[in-house]
C-alpha cells in the first residue's frame, strides 16, 4: 500500500516505495545487491561496519558511476557506548597541485567553478588523491568484527561473474557517454560496440575482480606497493599529477562531529572541510525561529524560507568554509543563536532577496550513501563518492579503476577560501546526519547529490520534526534546491505556490529531481529499526529479523516411527 500525501497548500504526492523493518539490524543503500551484501554480514554475525564496508566495496561494483576505491568521503559513526566520531577521507589535492593550475572558464562567476576546456572536471587533470580504500579499510579494522577478505566477497563476486544493468546504470552511462567514449578502455566496458549498455544487459568486470581480490589478500597496503604505483603511473601518462608518493602518504583525520538543537533533537554532523555540519546547523537555528508546522509543507511560506535560508548558507560557505588546515573556519560563529538571530531579522517574508556573507572570507594559505544500524548500538551514516558520474571518465589501464574528479570543487581563482593548494582536502556537502531525542538515536539519513545534499537531508529532517511525515514519505517527499540564484523546485509543488514564489522574486526552475536518493533509518522506541529509500535511485532497505534457537532447543526424532 502507498502513501498519500496531501498538505494544506495543495502539494500532493504519493510514495513509490514501501519501508522494511528488523529487530536485529537495518542496511539501506542505493543499490539492492549491495543492501545484500551488507545484511549478508549482519545474518553472518558480524556488525554495523562490517555491513557497512562490505556494502561499500559492492557499490563500486554496481554503482559505479558514484563511487569507487579512487573516491573519498566522510563516514559517521556512533558506536555502543554513545560515542560519536566522523571518518574523514576526503581526497586531497596532489603535491604537485597549483593555486593558477586552471583558468576559469567565467572568471566574473564565483559560483562557477568549471575550468576551461572543463580541465578540472573530465580527464586526468581533475583527480584528487584518492582516499576511499584507506579510510574503509582503517573503518572496518577499528570498528568492525570481520575480516577484510569476508566483507569484500560480495563485490568481488558481483565484479567477476556480472550483474544485470538497471534502468538508472543505463541512463547514467547514457548521460556520459560523450566522455566516456574519449577513453578505449572504460568505452569498451560501458560502451560496448559504440552504444550504451542497455539495462537488463549483465556487466562483468574482469580487471576490477582481480583489483579487488588483490585488496582482499593484502590489504590497504597495496596501495604503497605495486598497486599504487600502477595507478600513479596511469594517471600520470595520462596527463596527470597524482603520484604514487600522493596516493601512498594519503592519511585520514578522525573527527569530532557538530552538534546542535532544534526542537529537542540533537543533531550531529561532520564538521568542515564538511560544510554540512556547519550549514545545517546554521539553517536549522535561522528556522527555528518560525512556525514550519504552521505554514504546512510546501506553502509558498515554507518553500520562501528554506530558499532564503540556503541562500544565507551558500553565501557563508562560499566565503569561509574549506580545508580548516588551510583556511580559518568561524565554526562557532557561524552555528551560534545569536547569529542565526542577525540573520533571521533580515528575512523578508515579502520577497526575495540576494545575500552576501555574513562573516569574514577566509583566506586560503555524484556520490552515493550507506544508511547501516545493529542491534548492538553501533550506527554508519557514510557518503562517499568519486565526485561527478564516473568521476574523472577514464579507467586506469589493467586496474579497473574509475579515477574521481575532485579537482573540480576547488575554485580555479587563487586567493579564495576553496582555491586549489597542495594537500589541501576538498570541501563537501555530504550530510551522514544522526539525530538524537533525549540522548538515543531517532533517525540517521544521508544521500549523494553534490551541492544539493546537505539541503536536501536538512529537508529530509524537516519533514519528519515538523511536517509529521512517515520516514518512507520523508525521504521521497518533493525538494527544493538553490546556491542563490534558481530556485529548482521538483514536480509535486502545488502550481499556484510556485507562481507565489515568483510573485516574490524567486526565479523558479522545474526540475526533473533535486539531489539523489535519500537513505534513511528511523529507530523506535521498543528496539526495532525502519528503513526506508526514496525513488531518485535504486535504493533499498533490507532488515535483519529473526534470530538463532532458543537456548536448549534440540532435534527430537519421531518416535512413533522408530
Amino acid at each position: 500500500m502507498q502513501d498519500n500525501w496531501r498538505s494544506r497548500a495543495g502539494t500532493h504526492f504519493t510514495t513509490e516505495k514501501r519501508p522494511a523493518t528488523g529487530t536485529r539490524g537495518m542496511v539501506v543503500t542505493n543499490h539492492p545487491l549491495a543492501s545484500a551484501a551488507g545484511a549478508e554480514m549482519l545474518a553472518a554475525g558480524g556488525n554495523a561496519v562490517d555491513g557497512a564496508i562490505a556494502a561499500l566495496f559492492t557499490l563500486t561494483v554496481v554503482e559505479p558511476m558514484m563511487v569507487g576505491i579512487l573516491g573519498g568521503g566522510m563516514a559517521h559513526l556512533r558506536l555502543p557506548d554513545g560515542r560519536h566520531t566522523v571518518i574523514d577521507g576526503l581526497s586531497t589535492a596532489p603535491a604537485a597541485a597549483r593555486a593558477d593550475m586552471f583558468t576559469p572558464a567565467e572568471p566574473a562567476n564565483a559560483m562557477n567553478f568549471e575550468a576551461t576546456g572543463r580541465a578540472n572536471i573530465v580527464g586526468p587533470l581533475s583527480v584528487a588523491v584518492p582516499g576511499n580504500l584507506r579510510a574503509w579499510c582503517e573503518t572496518l579494522a577499528r570498528f568492525g568484527s570481520m575480516p577484510l577478505a569476508d566483507v569484500m566477497a560480495p563485490a568481488i563476486r558481483h565484479a567477476a561473474r556480472g550483474f544485470a544493468v538497471t534502468p538508472y546504470l543505463a541512463e547514467c552511462i547514457n548521460e556520459a557517454a560523450h566522455d566516456l567514449a574519449r577513453d578505449p578502455a572504460i568505452a569498451a566496458l560501458l560502451l560496448p560496440g559504440g552504444a550504451p549498455i542497455k539495462p537488463g544487459a549483465r556487466l562483468i568486470q574482469g580487471e576490477y575482480a582481480e583489483t579487488l581480490a588483490l585488496i582482499s589478500r593484502e590489504g590497504p597496503g597495496v596501495l604503497k606497493g605495486a598497486l599504487g604505483s600502477a595507478i600513479a603511473d596511469g594517471i600520470r601518462k595520462a596527463g596527470g599529477i597524482v603520484s604514487a608518493a600522493d596516493i601512498a602518504d594519503f592519511a585520514t583525520i578522525e573527527r569530532a562531529p557538530l552538534r546542535g538543537p532544534y526542537r529537542g533533537y540533537e543533531v550531529l554532523l561532520p564538521p568542515p572541510p564538511a560544510s554540512s555540519g556547519v550549514h545545517v546547523l546554521q539553517m536549522l537555528n535561522i528556522l527555528e525561529g518560525f512556525d514550519l508546522r504552521g505554514m504546512g509543507f510546501g506553502s509558498a511560506d515554507t518553500l520562501h524560507l528554506l530558499a532564503e535560508a540556503l541562500k544565507i548558507a551558500f553565501a557563508d560557505r562560499a566565503a569561509a568554509t574549506a580545508d580548516p588546515a588551510f583556511v580559518d573556519v568561524p565554526v562557532a560563529r557561524l552555528i551560534s543563536r545569536g547569529y542565526a538571530d542577525e540573520r533571521r531579522a533580515a528575512v523578508d517574508m515579502a520577497r526575495a532577496q540576494a545575500w552576501g556573507p555574513g562573516v569574514s572570507p577566509g583566506e586560503s594559505a555524484n556520490t552515493t550513501h550507506v544508511t547501516v544500524a545493529d542491534d548492538q548500538g553501533n550506527i554508519v551514516c557514510s557518503t562517499q563518492t568519486i565526485n561527478s558520474l564516473f568521476g574523472a571518465r577514464f579507467l586506469v589501464p589493467g586496474t579497473g579503476l574509475i579515477p574521481n574528479n575532485y579537482m573540480a570543487l576547488f575554485d580555479p581563482r587563487p586567493g579564495k577560501a576553496l582555491s586549489v593548494a597542495p594537500g589541501k582536502r576538498i570541501s563537501t556537502s555530504q550530510a551522514p546526519l544522526i539525530a538524537l531525542k533525549g540522548g538515543k538515536p531517532a533517525y540517521a539519513l544521508g544521500m549523494p547529490g553534490g551541492l544539493r545534499i546537505f539541503g536536501s537531508v536538512m529537508q529530509g529532517f524537516l519533514n519528519l520534526v515538523d511536517h509529521g511525515m512517515s520516514l518512507q514519505e520523508a525521504v521521497e517527499a518533493p525538494r527544493l534546491w538553490t546556491q542563490g540564484a534558481a530556485v529548482e523546485v521538483e514536480p509535486d509543488f502545488d502550481a499556484a505556490v510556485l507562481e507565489a514564489l515568483k510573485a516574490r522574486g524567486h526565479q523558479v526552475a522545474p526540475m526533473p529531481h533535486v539531489g539523489g536518493g535519500m537513505n534513511a533509518i528511523a529507530f523506535q522506541a521498543d528496539g526495532s529499526m525502519e528503513g526506508a529509500a526514496c525513488w531518485r535511485a535504486d535504493g533499498t532497505a533490507i532488515g535483519l529479523g529473526g534470530g538463532l534457537a532458543r537456548a536448549g532447543v534440540r532435534f527430537w526424532p519421531d518416535r512413533a516411527r522408530a
